[in-house]
């Protein structure tokens, strides 16, 4: 946001020292899409319902279109989750009875409860991806599909899909079901509990904001966008936008073009385009178009550095105790993974594990090798390296679990002498792992590992993969398929 209203501050104070006629031009490319994990640019038909594009080069997926109605499917579903969502913050999630005494906790009092405890930071992150986020997301997924809907779409609706896109991730409710799910198991052997309507109600928000992106095209609300006919480059310059379709064969050179990292609109430049300089807003959406994030390794590395750093007390330091009677010990995150081996849950006690200790581990070894990768320059099985960064994209949340589950039981398991929860310092550790590591891989640009390999110089022949992603292979014989081994791909061959 600094970004934009520092341009802003400049373009205003040219506007009073120059005239503002247009001087250059530049072109929106129609029929091209850049791989957003390995930077290549390669010829993407208009495809038909049910049909989705893969990259030819690390798999990555391209574009998708739905079987479904533009507006009406998501439309139901986003009207679902608001009603379950709204239903839900007056509703109880669990009631625990101690020897006659009950407390019921519900989603608002995990944070509550943090807070305190002397953990506010904790409880504030807590409700924002468990309260505030999800309402958030449906709103926005509500008046996106309002702004689609009219005749001329209102220019407030790319910037709402543009601010869909970087939130949805931070909506964590499924995360948080599985972590009410872990605090039952924990709960039933210390006493009567009874789950209350809110736990369906969070099951069905669930799936219904699951149904939302499923059905939910935003490839072809942004296809419905005007372009505008003019932008304004980094030095507050007017451009003219003309229109060029890559599929007749008129290509420019690839140091010449960029994509908007918001709708992936390519546009090409009369210019060499620098890595990382800001070269003026989208004529489609208004975001600022940057080959490539800026600072991205710089970043990350710091980012990563920090998380390992929070990551030896995360597992050391106590994260919960639990006192029954006067009497009780200290628990850190390891320590819960054996109490559910122990009694039994072991399908569990493995998934807790996974999401507290091996996902963690698996981001920062991840992360560090593809931090140094392109400092070598090698292509040293960068398609699986690629696939390994949407997987720690996708996984990132999932260990919010242990989180969640603490602020469930800190707001439930409050009897004073009979049966107490607090919360320690290793949650704390824990959660910052967590976000570091997500800020990590969101602030890291893949295609900068291709890039020190040499393999972004050309553009790519129409050989992305068309299918069903129901059926393995296409069915139209006309479609080719990926070469057998993409990665060692010469740049230009298809």
């Amino acid at each position: 946001m600094s970004d934009r209203f520092h341009k802003r501050l400049w373009r205003n104070a040219v506007s009073f020292s120059r005239s503002q006629e247009p001087h250059a031009s530049i072109h929106a490319v129609e029929g091209l899409r850049e791989c957003p994990t390995c930077g290549l640019f390669q010829h993407v038909p208009r495809l038909k319902p049910g049909h989705l594009a893969e990259c030819l080069r690390c798999g990555c997926q391209l574009a998708r279109r739905r079987r479904t109605s533009l507006i009406g499917a998501p439309a139901a579903f986003c009207i679902t989750s608001a009603a379950l969502y709204v239903t839900l913050l007056i509703s109880s999630l669990m009631t625990l009875n101690v020897y006659g005494r009950e407390n019921t906790v519900s989603l608002m009092s995990g944070p509550i409860e943090l807070g305190h405890q002397g953990y506010g930071a904790i409880g504030v992150l807590v409700a924002l991806v468990t309260i505030i986020m999800p309402g958030l997301i449906i709103g926005l997924m509500a008046a996106i599909l309002y702004g689609a809907s009219r005749p001329q779409m209102p220019d407030w609706t790319p910037r709402l899909l543009t601010w869909y896109d970087r939130l949805r991730g931070w909506s964590m409710v499924e995360v948080y079901v599985l972590g009410v799910l872990v605090a039952y198991t924990k709960l039933v052997d210390l006493a009567l509990v009874v789950l209350q309507p809110g736990v369906y109600l969070l099951g069905g928000l669930m799936l219904s904001m699951a149904a939302v992106d499923s059905t939910f095209d935003a490839e072809r609300i942004w296809r419905s966008r005007d372009i505008r006919p003019q932008l304004d480059d980094h030095q507050g310059h007017l451009l003219d936008v003309a229109h060029l379709d890559a599929r007749n064969g008129v290509i420019p050179p690839v140091e010449n073009m960029l994509s908007c990292h918001a709708c992936n609109l390519v546009v090409a430049f009369d210019h060499i385009v620098p890595q990382e300089q800001d070269m003026g807003d989208c004529p489609r959406c208004g975001q600022i178009l940057r080959r490539r994030k800026p600072q991205s390794l710089a970043s990350a590395t710091c980012l990563l550095v920090a998380s390992v750093v929070f990551y030896l007390p995360a597992n050391l330091l106590p994260v919960m105790t639990y006192t029954k009677v006067g009497h009780g010990a200290p628990s850190t995150i390891i320590s819960g993974v054996i109490e559910l081996w122990q009694a039994g849950m072991i399908p569990l006690s493995l998934l807790v594990l996974f999401a507290s200790i091996t996902v963690p581990v698996l981001k920062i070894v991840a992360l560090t090798i593809m931090i140094i990768s392109p400092r070598f320059g090698g292509r040293w099985q960068l398609r699986y390296l690629a696939k390994l960064y949407r997987l720690v994209v996708i996984i990132g949340r999932w260990s919010m679990i242990d989180v969640f589950m603490i602020s469930i039981l800190v707001a439930v398991v409050h009897f004073g002498f009979l049966a107490n929860v607090t919360a320690d310092p290793g949650m704390v550790c824990f959660a910052l792992v967590v976000i570091l590591t997500i800020f990590a891989a969101e602030l890291f640009d893949p295609r900068g590992m291709w890039d020190a390999a040499g393999l972004n110089g050309a553009v790519a022949g129409p050989a992305a993969d068309i299918r069903e992603p129901e059926t393995p292979f296409p069915s139209d014989p006309m479609l080719r398929l990926p070469s057998s081994d993409p990665t060692d791909m010469e740049p230009g061959r298809p």
